[in-house]
């Protein structure tokens, strides 16, 4: 995932901030429980793979897709600002 995250960023990350993606809705999790809960994941929380595209309302992969305004969706804080519960 974290090698995903790094390409992506060096690839697409100046496109994504272009078409107004923030850190929550590409790099959310769970404030309490990280990954575990993938409602609260950003984009490349959850799929852990290689980006093909960034659009305005979707990542794409190469076999599925993230959606920017999936309804009902919570995003958490990006996880560099998760902490364990250990702290």
């Amino acid at each position: 995932m974290r090698e995903s995250a790094l390409d992506f960023c060096t690839r697409l990350g100046a496109e994504a901030h272009g078409l107004g993606w923030t850190a929550p809705q590409l790099f959310g999790v769970h404030p309490e429980h990280g990954t575990l809960r993938v409602e609260y994941c950003g984009a490349l929380m959850v799929a852990g793979k290689e980006v093909h595209a960034i659009e305005a309302d979707r990542v794409v992969f190469e076999r599925t897709a993230a959606y920017r305004n999936t309804p009902g969706k919570v995003l958490g804080p990006p996880i560099w600002e998760f902490k364990t519960p250990a702290g």
